[in-house]
């Protein structure tokens, strides 16, 4: 549909459609004007949900990719423009109020809600919250301005999840598609194999990033200069915010919220790196990371919705890129859909492997000892580039 057009006015258009995650944001108020007129309160309980998984990826592809790669001097340009800062940074504020109004929707809403129901806001909710607080949030903690590093620590905050901010940075951008990394999910492994070992791993590894930091400063892991106690402090008055203003059904929406959104943050990550392993070197370090190193998806619509989340092999290779000058690489391995889609299938262990696991055998033609995560770590030892 936009193949045609010239990649100048392509990006002057990309500019206007970032605006789609307030669309996003507005999707739980929709949902509760529909319940209000129709009286199907369980029925629209699952609108959000609907609309992102069965109708975005239906018209991903109608819409088709995008054509547009910023130049250098594009990029020198676009990266120092406040709307595009600007565009992010509100989403925090925003954030809060979507949260508040789907308790006090599920709150209100009892009498006409059933189980089934409430499931459904609660995971309609969630699965906005993950593209307001883990999606805008991972862009903006990796930014060095103050105001945006901080709005992304609360965004994670927000939903439990704090110690992202430091793993992610600290961790995974350092062993991304190693055996080290708990969130590159290895080649045959199941998403329900991978979750818990993320979880905990995460967690924990967070916490011990942050005490070698300060270590390195001649200070204790518990110092008021740990920033995991203060974003895990503002989780906690989160809980103690939606328990006193909205009572135990708040608070119960508010931990399922975050459940869903965080949950869909390792789901993501599974998806994205899938199979994907980086090579070690006979100094006994693993190459650098390069665009061949995460699956990308260039579908447009998704990619508007989601900050270019989706081209995540130009997010790894050169992490402080803002998003709005990130690159489709053809040459990178490439998803079928987009991740509504990539999302729905991983869920599915059956039909992942046999939508995947011949994209990755592709790939690696003529390497197939990096299919198997033990050969991978015998054999990586040896191999060489």
């Amino acid at each position: 549909m936009f193949s045609r057009l010239p990649p100048s006015v392509m990006i002057a258009l990309k500019s206007v459609l970032y605006l789609m995650v307030y669309v996003v944001a507005w999707l739980p108020y929709n949902a509760w004007q529909n319940m209000q007129e129709s009286g199907q309160y369980n029925l629209y309980a699952w609108w959000p949900l609907f609309l992102i998984f069965a109708v975005l990826p239906i018209v991903d592809h109608l819409v088709g990719q995008d054509p547009a790669n910023p130049t250098d001097e594009q990029v020198e340009k676009m990266s120092t423009q406040w709307w595009y800062s600007v565009l992010t940074v509100l989403v925090v504020p925003t954030q809060f109020v979507v949260l508040a109004f789907g308790a006090w929707v599920f709150v209100e809403a009892q009498q006409q809600f059933s189980l089934l129901g409430q499931i459904g806001w609660i995971l309609s909710c969630g699965i906005v919250s993950a593209i307001l607080a883990i999606n805008v949030g991972h862009e903006l903690i990796h930014k060095r301005n103050r105001i945006e590093n901080w709005g992304g620590g609360l965004l994670y905050a927000s939903v439990c999840y704090p110690g992202f901010k430091v793993e992610h940075v600290r961790g995974h951008h350092v062993t991304v598609s190693t055996p080290e990394d708990a969130s590159s999910s290895r080649y045959g492994q199941s998403l329900y194999a991978f979750l818990p070992h993320a979880y905990k791993h995460n967690f924990l590894n967070a916490w011990k990033l942050e005490a070698e930091r300060l270590r390195r400063k001649g200070l204790p892991a518990l110092h008021w200069r740990n920033e995991l106690i203060w974003w895990h402090a503002v989780s906690l008055l989160m809980m103690v915010a939606f328990a006193t203003a909205f009572g135990w059904l708040g608070l119960v929406f508010y931990l399922g919220v975050s459940w869903m959104s965080f949950t869909t943050l390792e789901i993501i990550n599974y998806v994205e790196h899938y199979g994907l392993h980086r090579r070690k070197l006979e100094n006994g370090k693993y190459e650098r990371t390069t665009p061949a190193h995460s699956w990308n998806s260039n579908y447009l619509l998704t990619n508007m919705g989601l900050f270019h989340l989706q081209r995540h092999s130009d997010h790894h290779a050169f992490p402080n890129r803002r998003y709005q000058v990130l690159r489709h690489y053809d040459e990178s391995p490439q998803l079928p859909t987009g991740y509504a889609g990539m999302y729905l299938l991983a869920l599915v262990p059956p039909l992942w492997f046999r939508v995947m696991n011949p994209r990755v055998e592709a790939y690696y033609k003529g390497e197939e000892w990096q299919l198997s995560a033990k050969q991978f770590e015998q054999a990586a030892k040896a191999h060489t580039v």
